[in-house]
């Protein structure tokens, strides 16, 4: 039996660093020359550093290897860094360009009239400086308050980098904090989880332990409750039940109901939570959920007024100037439209909801009504405006948003208009309706205008569901699907999957919906670039990245966005020689990709959901420039691309409220715990010309025969009902 070599103990190197060769932000992983201590020839360091500048003092234990391609180079196990100590590495260090008004020459000139004491001029006598040939009190000002902005940034970074925090959210977080940024996390690291994007309560709560937070603490155990109720906002969740709740918050910390009731009750006290019965609610969403009720139970109580208004005449007026005969059903519904303060008009695609939306701003606009537009998302705004041919907004823009929860609109400012409509009501939480019919003038009337059988919002609530289902509000469900539309099997099929039965899955020629059969996940993912790539542009003209969106689930496995972005942009965009590229938060990004903007940005006025194509990258300094809908051009810096994705290949969530030409959707068992009904239906109804569903028929069965999200804790239907 041979017995088993020791492992090579570590060695230690020390020296200065030369040249950074490569470093990546998110990671730290850096490739550096340096010239180790006693001898003059560079070698390769590989490790990991928050940041690194060429003069810094380097310490690395790890060991020595040898590369096919580079030869010998030490890769680090740990890395320290450290501001030079010889005036060689204090010239490299100040001439790096880290700090502002240095350059090489002033970094020559400096060490020369200053040498190893540069450090504490600049930072306690910096008046010392003005002596420097070149060296006014301006520059002085600028290099000082640049040093001093570097050595907190830095601090900070060496602070999160050794808690597993890369550099590039160590720069927001000292964005977000200021030069407060240690002292504020050493005495609660789990604001982290509450003010930084990208940074969870788990992140947090390692920092937490290392820094000493004992496992029963008040202050852990009360921020696990409120990330266990966050967190059931971010799925969709107005309040949760305390059952329910305290077991997610137990599962979280590790901790018994008897430590959790007292935080619990505490949290309710102090107004952290909200009690409702056996709910317990976030209390922005309490009175989101008053606040509409109310706002709605007053517009339905309020009779219609629209001046010198003859239903009976006005509907055939308007046939004969839109050249649109309404059905029976139609009829009804634009005459509930117009007798109603407020009406909701529900339905799938092909129903006529646009006739009759039409019809009515006809009607309405005859008289002088102000009308006024809007949908959530920007796409589903140009396309309201596309089919009316009346200027559209999306919500956000009506309301004059101004970021960090500041609105030009409310109710002491309120909205001008006579009409509003707003399409697209499914995709509305609670929070942004309760800020609209907020802003809402006093005389006006309201058309909520959506299909009720998409998936429901992102955020938290299901509001278009919970009117509806409450009963007193106004509404009209349409269901007759009209001739043109019949012809579309993208819409019988729609319509088919609505109502719980599969589809016909037998091809048809000339046909605009299509399955084609695989059960292997890497057989389907091999299917879908093919498709995007060859066959469909091939066979319909489509343009794989701007026509053909692919359409999935979830975010993760073989057939999530992450793994078939990578695919689709490895076909439709490879790497070149003559093509730029960056790499930040693990994505790759090109000339050409085509991108998604994942979160609100009022500065850059782009929004979650609005889809772009790269144009541009430069280099030095490195920026990104994209250009969106209606040619609207958006410059990122590198610490900006986390709000970035490739958006080849979507969530069927972050799909609402858009079409496309053409939509292709892997149906999949490994996607079995989120299949079900509105999430098929949503993606199938996302298409205006061809669907092609790719995957197993036992998935897709699955799908239609399960009506999962429909399953959300809210109380606005019941606060609606009440007298």
């Amino acid at each position: 039996m041979s017995i088993p070599s020791e492992p090579a103990k570590p060695e230690m190197l020390r020296g200065l660093v030369e040249r950074v060769t490569f470093h990546t932000e998110e990671t730290g992983y850096c490739v550096l020359k340096v010239v180790p201590d006693k001898k003059r020839e560079q070698v390769t360091l590989l490790g990991r550093a928050p940041r690194v500048v060429a003069g810094e003092r380097f310490e690395a234990e790890g060991h020595w290897e040898t590369d096919r391609d580079y030869g010998p180079q030490f890769r680090a196990d740990t890395l320290q860094l450290a501001p030079p100590d010889s005036e060689e590495g204090m010239e490299r260090y100040l001439g790096s360009g880290l700090i502002e008004g240095i350059g090489p020459a002033y970094a020559k000139r400096l060490l020369e009239r200053f040498g190893p004491k540069v450090f504490d001029i600049i930072e306690n006598e910096s008046v010392k400086l003005e002596a420097v040939d070149g060296i006014g009190k301006k520059r002085r000002l600028e290099i000082r308050a640049s040093w001093m902005k570097q050595k907190t940034v830095h601090s900070i970074m060496m602070f999160l980098h050794q808690h597993g925090i890369g550099t590039a959210r160590a720069q927001r977080i000292y964005k977000t904090y200021g030069d407060e940024a240690l002292e504020l996390l050493r005495k609660n690291p789990y604001r982290l989880a509450a003010d930084i994007r990208g940074i969870g309560f788990k992140t947090a709560d390692e920092i937490a332990t290392q820094m000493g937070v004992e496992a029963h603490a008040p202050e852990r155990l009360r921020a696990g409750l409120l990330h266990a109720l966050e967190a059931g906002a971010d799925n969709g969740h107005c309040c949760l039940p305390r059952e329910e709740l305290m077991e997610k918050g137990g599962k979280l910390l590790s901790a018994s109901a008897e430590l959790l009731d007292p935080q619990l009750d505490a949290m309710i006290d102090e107004e952290v939570f909200t009690a409702h019965g056996s709910m317990i609610y976030l209390p922005y969403l309490r009175s989101a959920e008053i606040s509409i009720a109310r706002a709605l139970k007053r517009l339905v109580e309020t009779p219609s007024h629209y001046p010198g208004m003859d239903v009976a005449k006005a509907i055939p007026w308007a046939e004969q100037r839109t050249g649109k005969t309404l059905a029976e059903s139609q009829r009804r519904c634009v005459e509930q439209a117009l007798v109603n303060r407020v009406l909701i008009i529900t339905g799938g695609p092909g129903v006529g909801k646009t006739t009759i939306l039409n019809t009515v701003l006809t009607i309405v606009r005859a008289k002088d009504v102000s009308v006024v537009l809007a949908a959530p998302t920007g796409r589903a705004a140009k396309r309201m405006a596309e089919s009316t041919g009346i200027e559209a907004k999306t919500l956000h823009r009506l309301l004059e948003f101004q970021g960090e929860g500041q609105w030009g609109r409310h109710r002491g400012k309120p909205l001008v208009g006579d009409l509003f409509v707003i399409d697209e009501c499914s995709m509305i939480d609670v929070p942004l309706m309760a800020q609209f019919l907020a802003a809402l003038p006093l005389g006006a009337h309201l058309l909520l205008v959506g299909d009720a059988d998409q998936l429901p919002s992102v955020g938290p609530g299901m509001v278009l569901g919970d009117l509806i289902g409450s009963g007193v509000v106004p509404c009209v469900r349409l269901t007759e699907i009209f001739r043109q539309a019949a012809n579309s099997r993208i819409i019988l099929s729609a319509h088919d999957i609505n109502a719980g039965h599969v589809p016909d899955l037998k091809p048809h020629k000339d046909g605009d919906f299509f399955f084609l059969e695989h059960s292997d996940p890497e057989n389907i993912r091999r299917t879908i670039v093919e498709l995007v790539k060859t066959r469909l542009p091939g066979r319909y003209g489509f343009n794989g990245g701007a026509d053909i969106q692919v359409l999935t689930p979830m975010n993760r496995n073989t057939l999530g966005t992450q793994a078939l972005n990578k695919d689709l942009q490895s076909a439709l965009n490879p790497p070149s020689e003559t093509k730029y590229e960056v790499e930040r938060f693990g994505v790759t990004y090109r000339v050409g990709d085509k991108v998604i903007q994942t979160h609100n940005n009022y500065d850059k006025e782009v929004f979650n959901g609005d889809i772009g194509f790269i144009t541009q990258i430069d280099t030095e300094p490195v920026k990104l420039r994209v250009r969106f809908d209606a040619g609207k051009l958006v410059d990122y810096e590198p610490g900006e691309l986390d709000e970035l994705q490739l958006a080849y290949a979507l969530t069927i969530h972050k799909s609402q409220g858009s079409e496309f030409p053409c939509v292709v959707i892997p149906v999949s068992m490994q996607h079995y715990v989120l299949l079900e009904r509105s999430l098929i239906y949503t993606a199938v109804t996302r298409a205006r010309k061809l669907v092609i569903l790719v995957g197993d028929p036992k998935a897709l069965n699955l799908a239609v025969k399960k009506q999962e999200t429909r399953k959300r804790h809210t109380g606005l239907k019941e606060e609606v009902q009440q007298k």
